[in-house]
């Protein structure tokens, strides 16, 4: 092992930043949510207003009408707005909503958004929300992302756009998020103030059942939830499956995940894609049959990139980023039967200010003037570091990864991947990363390290670029230097 990688190890151990505490002991364990919520609110509270299901929009007059910090208890039955697409409610600081056993509120397919506006504190629970018809990349609950709201064993179901929009200090949990149009929920504000979600016990299943990205090839626009530009999220104890596209994506400039605890498997995508962010902790989950739809797409093109479980594509770890760690830590997790294992990918040519980053308009968050990314400062310190999304300080231990092609259903070896890969920088004309310049760093200086993981199965392992295929043997060995003291199929590890 290199110096640089039993320092890296040992700093691992001695500085690592997320231990096990009081809340991640208390996650229960994944499985059923949705039609398993719990017979609550089944009268109403002293002091609640009685919502009337006879009355449609009385659920938005009696919202209006009442003061910050009401309760409102809304019986079994179907509950409707008003027949107009702005037909909502208005909720004010503090309000509670307590759906009965069997409360539904109904948008008819005529109603874009069921609870809107920036009230803070407020609480949802037990109530199904449904048949609502929000546009693209809007959202059905919270759909301006109001701060702290709190929604609980709800049923988010069959509405066009986002189930669920994310404000700050949000909390989901014991939450069923299936069959919504685009996504399970939708984490983004336009001012980037998205921070410290907790997305706890929930069942995540089905979302994007308008196939957003057919619709609108490379729109990044669909999963069961997608993540932009969030400061803290801890995401434990769900269960993520089937969702057309990614189970979990966190997409431009996110920082400080905690994945835990979760069961995520047959989404057609990825379990996890962490793309153009920072400092994660990935660690107890188990992930089954995950990408068998992205990666049999690719490979029936004849296309031999690594489609993966878990992509990490231009992430890393930063220490200059505040987060609870200062890597992408990946480490205790199962993997079994997915199209591949683990991708860390870096696009050489996709940097702030050039015309390859399909994230228009962002820079790192160690650039505020993106305009600064260009020649011929980005030639030189610190630009030339700064300007670039980098897959550095990667560390993929103690995992275990099981494969059987039969199974994953892969019979042109296109499939059973483990990979740390670039492409050959091309463009722009004046880009400083040309060549096989992020190939080199990506791969042998920027800390990416694999170690004492167990395999069984026939694994692959590509290092470099896509066409450099590598046994084990190769892997573990000079100029690569990957996975010391893993064990291959229970052949005990050479350490």
């Amino acid at each position: 092992m290199s110096p640089i990688r039993v320092i890296l190890a040992a700093t691992l151990l001695a500085a690592f930043l997320v231990p096990p505490g009081p809340a991640a002991a208390a996650v229960v364990s994944p499985g059923p949510v949705c039609d398993h919520q719990p017979l609550a609110n089944t009268t109403a509270p002293a002091s609640a207003v009685t919502v009337d299901a006879a009355v449609p929009g009385d659920l938005y007059r009696k919202s209006q009408e009442s003061p910050p910090g009401t309760t409102f208890w809304l019986p079994p039955g179907t509950h409707l707005l008003a027949a107009d697409p702005f037909g909502q409610v208005i909720p004010k600081d503090g309000d509670v909503y307590l759906g009965a056993p069997g409360a539904v509120l109904d948008g008819q397919g005529i109603n874009r958004a069921a609870f809107t506006q920036q009230a803070k504190d407020v609480v949802i629970r037990g109530l199904t929300v449904q048949n609502f018809v929000a546009p693209q990349d809007q959202g059905v609950v919270n759909h301006d992302s109001g701060e702290h709201w709190i929604i609980e064993n709800t049923t988010v179901q069959n509405n066009k756009g986002a189930g669920i929009m994310a404000g700050a200090r949000q909390e989901v949990r014991h939450s069923c998020l299936r069959n919504n149009g685009q996504y399970g929920m939708n984490a983004y504000r336009s001012d980037s103030t998205i921070t410290a979600l907790i997305i706890e016990g929930n069942e995540i299943s089905g979302n994007n059942t308008d196939d957003w990205e057919t619709r609108s090839p490379g729109c990044g626009c669909s999963g069961g939830i997608k993540f932009w530009v969030v400061d803290k999220a801890d995401v434990r104890g769900n269960w993520i499956h089937h969702n057309r596209g990614a189970g979990l994506w966190a997409d431009t400039d996110n920082n400080d995940f905690l994945v835990e605890n979760n069961l995520i498997e047959d989404n057609d995508a990825e379990a996890l894609f962490y793309e153009i962010s920072y400092n994660l902790v990935f660690r107890d989950n188990v992930l089954r049959r995950n990408s068998l739809v992205a990666g049999k797409r690719r490979a029936d093109k004849g296309d031999n990139f690594p489609v993966a479980s878990v992509y990490l594509s231009e992430s890393g770890g930063e220490p200059r980023v505040p987060a609870r760690t200062h890597l992408i830590d990946v480490y205790d997790n199962t993997f079994e039967d997915n199209w591949s294992g683990i991708t860390a990918w870096e696009n050489a040519d996709r940097f702030c200010n050039s015309p390859a980053n399909t994230s228009i308009n962002t820079c790192t968050k160690l650039v505020t003037d993106r305009t600064r990314c260009s020649a011929p400062g980005i030639a030189s310190p610190p630009l030339y570091d700064d300007c670039r999304w980098k897959t550095q300080l990667v560390e993929v231990h103690d995992n275990t990864f099981r494969f059987d092609p039969a199974r994953v259903g892969c019979t042109n070896g296109s499939c059973g991947k483990m990979a740390l890969l670039s492409n050959w920088g091309t463009y722009p004309s004046w880009s400083p990363y040309q060549g096989k310049v992020v190939q080199d760093a990506i791969t042998h200086d920027q800390g990416n390290y694999w170690f004492s993981n167990a395999y069984y199965g026939p694994w692959k392992f590509v290092a470099g670029d896509t066409s450099r295929i590598l046994t084990a043997e190769q892997w573990q060995t000079t100029p690569w230097d990957q996975d010391n003291c893993a064990s291959f199929d229970d052949v005990m590890p050479h350490c």
